[in-house]
């Protein structure tokens, strides 16, 4: 017994040495598995794009989860998708693969997925935090969850300081003033700037196309749409040809690097999955994401996150007290820079305050309409209640 595990030790080494000279990395070669049943597309589409990684990249050794097919590379064979997981799983948690990927996976709460997209505007890589999963029941509590979530999924992937943007979408407002917030206690966010005029950290619809951020912070149910339109909008929405995937789930103290696929992700769709999932390895995101929730917690977080939640117990409370609207006047002037979701509380406010507001969108987002002569004071009635607020600017 002894002398055939000997004989095993020198045979990996022979094999590594050889893989080394071969693909001119020396070190061992990062395992990564994929489950194989699930796809709308078929068990070969999943096979044929494990067997295109392995092909382009010997650093990698490609492993099959699930039924018995006709490959050379290593299977794992267990027949149906909850073997598939289950098996999958034991491979991690014993340290055989460093990586999966797979369908349909259910992530606990807490939990959600950084996708990785190539912009069509200029061709630049982005993540999109989050696509699947949920990071937490509460909206923006989430929002920000999904911001760290994609900077350690790009540092992982060895940017050193990732720029920032939040998606326009409810609660981006609330979220941004939560970064800045904890980026002023400590935990610093390379926040960018919109490509349009109006600038800010806020990004609209064509920082999406342009790929203006390395990370893209929005809710993960639009992620997850983007990432499809993303991913398909060539093909008719039925096969999914470009990007990498859903990406890795990350949460905190979660330590198994699970990778997702859609069930219409095509063969070059899996392929880069499987090589994100072999960088993010190599990159040791579990370490990462240890590291960067011990400064985030350090600076606060946790704080931040119950100071959002009780925003919203708040926000429900103010719904029972009635404020009587000041005097109609003429409203031309506009104040942006209010979350939609506080828009109605930011009107009422200023009726509080004895100015005339209305709410409205404009071309920028939600605005707040006051009468010309009182902007400035609403301006700062706002300010002193709270609010973020910006100068209104055209589309």
């Amino acid at each position: 017994m002894a002398d055939n595990n000997i004989k095993s030790m020198i045979g990996k080494v022979f094999n590594d040495i050889a893989d080394a000279m071969q693909t001119g990395q020396f070190g061992e070669r990062v395992r990564v598995g994929i489950t194989v049943a699930g796809s709308e597309l078929g068990i070969d589409n999943i096979v044929k794009g494990a067997e295109m990684a392995q092909a382009r990249d010997n650093s990698i050794e490609v492993v099959l989860i699930g039924p018995k097919v006709d490959s050379k590379l290593t299977q794992y064979n267990v027949e149906g998708e909850d073997a598939q997981h289950k098996k999958m799983e034991e491979l991690l948690d014993s340290g055989e693969i460093g990586a999966c990927v797979t369908m349909h996976y259910n992530f606990p709460i807490g939990v959600s997925t950084v996708g990785r997209v190539i912009t069509p505007g200029r061709g630049r890589e982005m993540f999109l935090a989050t696509t699947t999963g949920t990071s937490s029941p509460h909206r923006v509590e989430a929002m920000v969850k999904n911001g760290i979530y994609g900077i350690i999924a790009a540092k992982a992937m060895g940017i050193e300081n990732p720029t920032v943007g939040i998606l326009n979408v409810d609660g981006a407002r609330q979220v941004e003033r939560a970064f800045k917030d904890l980026s002023s206690k400590g935990y610093p966010v390379n926040f960018t700037e919109s490509g349009r005029a109006d600038g800010g950290s806020v990004m609209r619809g064509n920082d999406l196309l342009t790929g203006t951020p390395d990370i893209m912070i929005t809710d993960t149910l639009t992620g997850n749409l983007l990432m499809k339109v993303f991913s398909s909008f060539a093909t008719g929405g039925s096969y999914e040809a470009q990007g990498f995937g859903y990406g890795p789930g990350i949460g905190e103290d979660y330590d198994r690097t699970i990778l997702i696929l859609s069930r219409a992700s095509g063969t070059p769709v899996v392929s880069n999955a499987i090589s994100y999932a072999a960088s993010l390895v190599r990159g040791n995101v579990t370490k990462i994401a240890k590291e960067e929730f011990e400064k985030a917690n350090k600076a606060g977080l946790k704080d931040i996150l119950k100071g959002l939640t009780k925003d919203t117990k708040k926000a429900e409370a103010k719904e029972e007290e009635t404020v009587e609207a000041p005097p109609a006047e003429t409203v031309t002037g506009t104040i942006n820079g209010i979350d939609i979701m506080e828009l109605e509380d930011a009107v009422q406010a200023l009726w509080k305050a004895g100015i005339y507001a209305e709410s409205g969108m404009g071309c920028t987002g939600p605005i707040v309409m006051v009468n010309e002569a009182k902007l400035n004071e609403a301006t700062k009635a706002l300010a002193k209640a709270g609010y973020d607020v910006g100068e209104a600017d055209p589309c």
